[in-house]
């Protein structure tokens, strides 16, 4: 072999080398990176629908993992767990769940985790519920007098159980630190009573013989009595989409929308064209279905995956349905 060939074996040698180990040093930089952001010890929280994880999140921000247990668009009603959902509530410093029979599915797990210790926090128990209730002969079927669980629909209640998920927070979990989650409450605070402001004013512009609403189910009895609206009466008359209206339960809610002018209809905006069909059939034309986020948020980027979003977004198709001709 030549001096000459042996030379450049040598230089290719040393550039595989120097490419090995480049490459051994970009695996362990990668393997360290992971494993600072994948910290095993960091405080998790779990909170089950993901209108209470928005909360949530802005009160933790940084300070702890939060896991929403309730996709977007989704019904809390009917929505369930996976298995490896339900070891994540088994795992969680802090359970954060609405209560009051909201999530149907979900309550026995929560139950369940109480029992083994794991700390747990109902929102919907904590914001001075009041029993399901309606103006009109729609009433929510065997609920009446029963807590409803549709506490978010008032802003004031909201701005309330943020304090509390606050003091939990720092009670429950430890390694956050308390001052950053006092804060982060204090600023939230200030946006809901920001927001109770502005849907005052924007309430304001519905004439008093126009504050009457109809929705798909009986999920604003809150905002009613915070902003001065009657409930009279609901497509399917309960408290949860899982029950369906019959035949007398439509002709009773037609009779009480004739005997009070209404004829727009507030229905949560997962299902709003099946329901108009039903009403135009059952109702007769002129019938107006008007889509609101009710009980869940959009994804990300949607008209309202905020809970700041969502009441503000409610609040502009509320108005414009009780107030357009």
């Amino acid at each position: 072999m030549s001096r000459t060939h042996a030379k450049q074996r040598a230089r290719v040698g040393i550039a595989r080398l120097r490419s090995l180990i480049v490459g051994l040093l970009a695996l362990v930089t990668a393997a360290t990176a992971t494993a600072c952001t994948t910290d095993e010890n960091r405080p998790d929280i779990v909170v089950t629908t993901n209108i209470l994880g928005d909360v949530v999140r802005e009160i933790v921000g940084d300070e702890a993992d939060v896991t929403v247990l309730m996709k977007p668009a989704a019904d809390p009603h009917s929505f369930g767990l996976s298995a490896v959902q339900a070891a994540e509530l088994e795992q969680a410093d802090l359970i954060v769940h609405n209560g009051l029979g909201l999530e149907e599915n979900v309550l026995r797990h929560v139950d369940a985790v109480r029992e083994s210790g794991v700390a747990t926090f109902a929102a919907g128990e904590a914001a001075d519920p009041l029993p399901f209730h309606t103006d009109g002969d729609n009433g929510p079927e065997g609920e009446a007098g029963q807590p409803d669980p549709h506490f978010w629909t008032d802003p004031d209640r909201m701005r309330t159980v943020a304090g509390l998920i606050a003091d939990q927070v720092v009670e429950h979990v430890d390694g956050v630190d308390a001052g950053t989650i006092r804060a982060n409450a204090d600023r939230y605070a200030k946006q809901l009573t920001a927001l109770t402001a502005w849907m005052e004013e924007s309430f304001g512009r519905v004439p008093a013989d126009r504050r009457a609403l109809v929705t798909n189910h009986h999920v604003f009895g809150y905002l009613a009595e915070r902003f001065g609206f009657r409930v009279i009466g609901a497509v399917i008359p309960s408290g949860t989409t899982l029950a369906s209206p019959s035949s007398s339960d439509l002709r009773s809610l037609a009779e009480t929308m004739d005997k009070a002018g209404v004829r727009t209809v507030f229905a949560d905006s997962s299902q709003p064209t099946r329901l108009a069909e039903v009403l135009r059939t059952e109702l007769g034309p002129g019938v107006r279905v008007v889509e609101l986020y009710s009980e869940s948020l959009t994804a990300k980027g949607g008209e309202a995956d905020t809970y700041l979003r969502m009441m503000r977004a409610n609040t502009i198709a509320m108005v414009t349905g009780l107030t357009g001709p």
